[in-house]
C-alpha cells in the first residue's frame, strides 16, 4: 500500500472512530469496501453514519471540515496534507430524481436505507474498521464472489434515477473483469440511449477510466453489446462487413496498446475510423480538453509516416521524433504493425542524445533579418533549412 494511500486510510479510521466516540454510528462505505475485500488498493476512503452535518461540523470543528456538499448530508474532514480528505456522509434516502441526474432532495435515514438507494450491490457495502465486520445489507459479497455487476433492487429504478450508472454498469464490469448480471444488462440495452441526458463531461470521466483499464478493448466491446456505443461513440458502431472487419482490427490495436493513456486509446480506436475530424467531433461532443483531443488527433495523423519512417528522409521524420507524443506514437505504431520496421527504426532513434536528435538551428529569424532577408515564403524555406 502506497504511503499516501495508508496514511488516508488512517484518517479515515480515525474519522470513524471520533464519531463513535461522540455517540454515533459509522463505516467504511462504497468502493473503499469493495476494493478492500478484492484486495485491491482503494482510490480513497468514504465514511457514512448517521450524524447529520451540523453533528459531524461540531465534531471535527468548522475549521477542518468543509460543507461543500452539506445539501446531499456530505461534510468532507480535512485531514493533515501528507493524508489528504475524507468525505462524510449522512445515511440518506434520495427523492425522485427528475432530471435523472440528481435526486430532487434527500432525507436522512437509517444504513440500510443508505445502502438501498445506491447502485450496484458490490458498491452498497459497509465496514465496521472498529470491529473488522462487514455490513451488507443488499448482498454484495455474494455478488463479489460471483463476481458479478448487480444493480440494487430494480436496475430499471436505480438507472432512471441516475443515467450515468448506465455507463458505471460497463465500467465496474470491465475494471473488475465481472460480468453484467442477466437484468441489469438487459436494463441497460433497454435504456441505452437514456444516456444522452448525462453532462459531457459525466460521460467524458467515465470513458477515460474505461479507455484506460487493463481490459480496454472487452470494455469496448461491452459498450457496443449493450448499445451504449451507438448513444455516445457512434464514429465506431459498424454498419457492414467492412466496417466489422475494421473494428475488429482496432480492438486488437486497442487491446495490444503497451501505454494506458487516454489520447492514445481514443486515437487507437477511433482514428482508423474517422480519422483526426471524426477525434476532434467527439472531444467538442464530450468537451475533452484541447490537449487531449489535439494530442490524439495528431497520433492518428502521424501514424502513416512512423509506419514508414525507415524508408523516407531523417528530416521528414525528424519533427515527429521532438514532439511530446512521440512516445505514444511508437507505442500506436508497434500495437498496429508489432513488427513494424518504422516504429523499430524511431525506437532506436530515441534512444540518441537529444542534442542529436533537435540540435540547435545554424542560423535564427533574427540573424535573417539582421542580414536583411525579408519575411515571406523564403523566410520559412530559409529557417527550416537551418
Amino acid at each position: 500500500m502506497r504511503e499516501s494511500t495508508r496514511l488516508q486510510r488512517d484518517l479515515a479510521e480515525t474519522v470513524v472512530r471520533r464519531l463513535r466516540e461522540a455517540g454515533y454510528t459509522a463505516y467504511f462505505a462504497g468502493g473503499c469496501v469493495r476494493d478492500q475485500l478484492l484486495d485491491r488498493t482503494p482510490v480513497d476512503y468514504d465514511v457514512a453514519t448517521n450524524a447529520t452535518p451540523p453533528e459531524i461540523r461540531s465534531v471535527f470543528r468548522r475549521r477542518r471540515t468543509l460543507a461543500i456538499g452539506a445539501a446531499f448530508g456530505v461534510i468532507t474532514v480535512l485531514g493533515p496534507k501528507s493524508a489528504g480528505q475524507v468525505e462524510v456522509a449522512t445515511f440518506r434516502r434520495d427523492a425522485q430524481y427528475s432530471d435523472g441526474r440528481h435526486p430532487d432532495a434527500v432525507t436522512f435515514s437509517s444504513a440500510e436505507e443508505d445502502a438501498c438507494r445506491r447502485d450496484f450491490t458490490i458498491n452498497g457495502l459497509f465496514y465496521d474498521p472498529v470491529e473488522d465486520r462487514v455490513i451488507d445489507f443488499v448482498g454484495g459479497q455474494a455478488d463479489l464472489e460471483r463476481q458479478v455487476v448487480r444493480a440494487i433492487g430494480d436496475p430499471h429504478e436505480r438507472f432512471t434515477e441516475d443515467k450515468l450508472r448506465l455507463l458505471r454498469a460497463v465500467r465496474f464490469a470491465t475494471t473488475l473483469d465481472f460480468a453484467l448480471d442477466a437484468q441489469t444488462a438487459d436494463a441497460v440495452r433497454i435504456m441505452a440511449r437514456e444516456i444522452v441526458v448525462v453532462s459531457p463531461e459525466r460521460i467524458a470521466a467515465e470513458m477515460r477510466r474505461l479507455l484506460t483499464a487493463d481490459r480496454r478493448a472487452a470494455g469496448m466491446r461491452l459498450l457496443l453489446a449493450t448499445g451504449l456505443a451507438e448513444a455516445i461513440l457512434p464514429e465506431i458502431v459498424p454498419h457492414s462487413e467492412a466496417e466489422r472487419a475494421a473494428l475488429e482490427d482496432a480492438l486488437a490495436v486497442l487491446d495490444r496498446l503497451s501505454l494506458a493513456r487516454f489520447p492514445l486509446a481514443l486515437a487507437a480506436i477511433v482514428g482508423p475510423r474517422v480519422g483526426p475530424a471524426g477525434i476532434r467531433a467527439v472531444g467538442q461532443r464530450w468537451r475533452l480538453s484541447n490537449r487531449e483531443v489535439e494530442r490524439a488527433a495528431w497520433l492518428a495523423t502521424e501514424l502513416p509516416l512512423l509506419l514508414r519512417a525507415d524508408r523516407v528522409r531523417f528530416s521528414d521524420v525528424q519533427p515527429m521524433l521532438i514532439h511530446r507524443g512521440i512516445e505514444e506514437l511508437v507505442a500506436l505504431g508497434e500495437a498496429v504493425e508489432p513488427d513494424s520496421p518504422g516504429a523499430a527504426y524511431c525506437r532506436a532513434a530515441l534512444c540518441r542524445p537529444r542534442e542529436e536528435l533537435d540540435p540547435p538551428p545554424l542560423v535564427d529569424g533574427a540573424a535573417l533579418l539582421a542580414h536583411g532577408v525579408r519575411r515571406g515564403p523564403q523566410f520559412g524555406r530559409l529557417l527550416a533549412g537551418a
